[in-house]
């Protein structure tokens, strides 16, 4: 079976696929990536083996001053319809959500930064994605925003320590994760830049939080790659089916 083409919406450019893509290309799987905030024109989600939504500084909400964002919300209601196997991480998380009738808001709880546990719900043991993930492990988190209503029909697959969804089943063959499992130390060393002052009011140390990511690099590793993994072996399984009925 040739190699499974899949689509990557970048919505900026420090916010790459990263470690994800590397996860995915080990996989089998061959990317390629559309920056529409570079005036790349968004294909039809369905026309690939599967889809991956990225992060961004942006509000799911904001389809008034980011443009793609309505066409995108529209390609994920086709692709869920579809089957087409699609992986929203973090933005790309609500924006899925909110495309499929959900809310997303500001969380008030105030920025998430840095690692935090991610707790599996009984649901995600049965999952096609997150088959076999329990208890508690942990992940990298950089958002204002979270998922305050689920779509119909959409599933809590994890949630945070305080109750937010941190992963979902919006579709048979449709996943969010509000954490990053696609970021390194290096790419969230550009986000804490960039949010330094805002840090340094509410008293946060970056250098701790950065340390802190370093630090935990094999457990994410250990903890995201095989879902990333998983993310692919269900493409190929989906791709597979279609080419059987041709």
């Amino acid at each position: 079976m040739a190699s499974l083409r899949v689509l990557v919406v970048e919505h900026q450019e420090s916010c790459p696929p990263r470690l994800v893509g590397d996860w995915l290309e080990e996989a089998g799987c061959t990317l390629e990536v559309c920056r529409p905030y570079a005036g790349d024109d968004l294909p039809a989600l369905t026309s690939y083996d599967a889809a991956v939504v990225l992060g961004g500084e942006m509000s799911a909400n904001d389809d008034d001053t980011v443009p793609w964002l309505t066409l995108l919300k529209a390609g994920i209601r086709d692709a869920v319809a579809a089957g087409t196997p699609l992986l929203g991480i973090c933005l790309g998380h609500q924006v899925m959500a909110a495309a499929l009738g959900g809310t997303v808001e500001r969380n008030p709880r105030g920025q998430t930064v840095g690692l935090q546990p991610v707790g599996w719900t009984d649901a995600a043991a049965d999952d096609a994605w997150s088959r076999g993930r329990t208890g508690t492990e942990v992940a990298i988190h950089w958002n204002n925003d979270v998922v305050v209503a689920m779509p119909e029909g959409a599933v809590v697959l994890a949630r945070s320590r305080g109750g937010e969804v941190q992963a979902a089943r919006f579709g048979p063959r449709a996943w969010g994760i509000q954490a990053h499992p696609e970021a390194d130390t290096e790419v969230v060393r550009r986000w804490a830049e960039s949010d330094r002052e805002d840090h340094v009011a509410l008293g946060l140390d970056q250098d701790e939080v950065l340390a802190a990511i370093e630090a935990a690099r094999p457990a994410l590793v250990a903890h995201w790659r095989p879902i990333a993994q998983r993310f692919a072996a269900v493409a190929a399984t989906d791709t597979g089916a279609k080419e059987a009925l041709r």
